[in-house]
């Protein structure tokens, strides 16, 4: 059996999910929308089910595969319905639908449904992305407050830049959004996970947790909150085979690489068909046996090779962490042109192995 895979830690899961919620102050909506950021999401959602909040997901799909799955925790689809008659499906699975365009208010207005539905009704304050502006969204909550079919409103918004720690675009989206809400009856919901982790005066009744529950770090440099985290996914494989190129032979596709003096050589079972970034350079950090490593040569659809010349006792069958609790995604993404929230999302066709 091809020895990629990807060992996915519960215990730290649950971590850095007691993490935010105690960072946020209050409620935390566990983020596992594209399949938990490549980590599983019926897996972590379980692994999460006893004590989270709520989960949020992009679309009615992925809330179905949970409710499926017996998750019976509140389920927020982060883009609202996309045609009116999913309402139905919304009320039927108990699911709390964003609300973000003016569409989407107007045909929540003309549902004629019984249920009373717990709405998140969304602001752009500065991201102009989706979101309702200002007057609209004093508007919207107008309307949806007078309906019978509204239950409750959570108000939310998001931060376009809050992994940029001196840029002053959060402050000013924080006061848009106390002025569009000044008044208006409901919760709210702020907090991702850069907000969490590096805006302490940024606070509000939902966080919603996204990239720092599987553990990576949102910035460039770790700060002392976001150094409590704890890694979930680490993407292991092994080497195959050992080849020795002497001085000026080169080493792969386009010949990227090429020997400077005898060079020991490990072929490892991994490539970008596994979700590994093609376009790692030269030297980019890799576990070896548990010593610290690298890559050489371009990456290939299903191998890249390593430099073993100072690895004498590796050889094949030797152990090779790609990332994980020792290659960290914030390390390995600016190497690679990337950024952590890419790296696991791509993960494809590599088996996943529960432990904790």
């Amino acid at each position: 059996m091809r020895p990629a895979h990807a060992v996915i830690d519960l215990d730290a899961l649950r971590h850095n999910y007691r993490l935010a919620r105690e960072l946020g102050g209050g409620k935390a909506l566990a983020i596992v929308k594209a399949d938990a950021y490549g980590h599983g999401a019926v897996r972590c959602a379980q692994a999460l089910a006893a004590e989270a909040d709520g989960f949020g997901v992009a679309c009615i799909e992925e809330a179905l595969e949970l409710r499926q799955a017996g998750i019976t925790a509140p389920i927020v689809l982060l883009e609202g319905c996309f045609e009116a008659d999913e309402l139905a499906l919304v009320v039927a699975h108990d699911l709390w639908p964003v609300v973000s365009t003016p569409e989407q208010v107007q045909a929540l207005c003309e549902w004629r449904g019984e249920a009373a539905l717990t709405v998140w009704l969304k602001l752009d304050s500065g991201m102009h992305r989706l979101g309702l502006d200002p007057v609209q969204f004093r508007a919207a909550h107008a309307r949806l407050s007078a309906l019978p079919q509204v239950a409750q409103i959570v108000m939310m918004s998001h931060f376009a830049r809050a992994d940029e720690l001196d840029s002053p675009r959060t402050a000013e989206q924080l006061a848009v959004f106390a002025a569009a809400t000044a008044g208006l009856a409901g919760q709210t919901s702020l907090c991702n996970s850069p907000a969490l982790l590096g805006w302490p005066q940024v606070r509000s009744d939902w966080a919603r947790p996204g990239l720092m529950l599987y553990g990576a770090d949102p910035f460039a440099q770790a700060t002392a909150t976001s150094a409590g985290l704890r890694p979930v996914m680490t993407l292991r494989s092994k080497i195959i085979a050992v080849r020795e190129l002497a001085a000026g032979e080169p080493l792969g596709y386009g010949a990227r690489f090429v020997a400077q003096a005898p060079t020991r050589v490990g072929v490892v079972a991994m490539g970008y068909a596994d979700g590994y970034p093609q376009f790692a350079p030269n030297g980019t950090p890799v576990l070896i046996d548990g010593v610290r490593g690298q890559l050489i040569g371009r990456v290939s659809m299903d191998m890249l090779t390593v430099d073993l010349t100072s690895h004498p006792q590796a050889g094949v069958g030797s152990a090779v962490e790609l990332w994980g609790s020792d290659i960290r995604l914030a390390e390995l993404a600016p190497l690679c042109a990337t950024s952590a929230y890419r790296l696991p999302c791509g993960l494809k066709r590599v088996p996943r192995q529960y432990q904790g």
